[in-house]
């Protein structure tokens, strides 16, 4: 597994301390469950039901290391909050110059990013370019498609 930090804000630590909990607890009795009921169905040999839910249980304590790892490697950043410049953790609205279309975006950490929701790793292109910027700056970063300039038009 990686050595890096994985940056997080308190809410992703909580969210991941659940998520460990959930798995460490009622997912672990779901699969006992499921392979104890597979093991009735008889001979283990020939029995696909008992082999995927012990591949199912595999993949779930694989996931619950992952996941144990993330926690451990964590690094909390407070949120860039209330100091009016783009920052870890903050929203941020901007207008594309050359199509005119409002977008939102929350600069949150590579592990927690979805540009599809509006959530951009602060660490990414459009992330680096615009932290610490300031609403009325226009901020320029390079896309395969070549550069895009955004206006900020507010932060919260």
């Amino acid at each position: 597994m990686p050595d890096d930090d994985v940056v997080m804000t308190a809410e992703d630590a909580e969210r991941l301390e659940a998520q460990i909990q959930h798995l460490e607890t009622t997912a672990r009795l779901e699969m006992a469950a499921r392979i104890k009921s597979a093991r009735e169905l008889g001979d283990l040999k020939e029995n696909a039901e008992y082999h995927d839910a012990k591949n199912s249980q595999s993949h779930l304590e694989t996931e619950i290391l992952r996941l144990r790892d993330r926690r451990s490697r964590a690094q909390i950043r407070e949120v860039s909050a209330g100091t009016g410049v783009a920052g870890f953790g903050s929203t941020v609205e901007v207008r594309d110059q050359s199509t005119g279309r409002d977008f939102t975006y929350v600069l949150v950490a590579s592990t927690e990013a979805a540009p599809g929701e509006g959530r951009i790793a602060f660490d990414s292109p459009i992330g680096q370019a615009l932290e610490g910027a300031a609403p009325g700056q226009v901020i320029t970063f390079r896309t395969p498609k070549g550069e895009r300039h955004l206006e900020v038009t507010a932060i919260r």
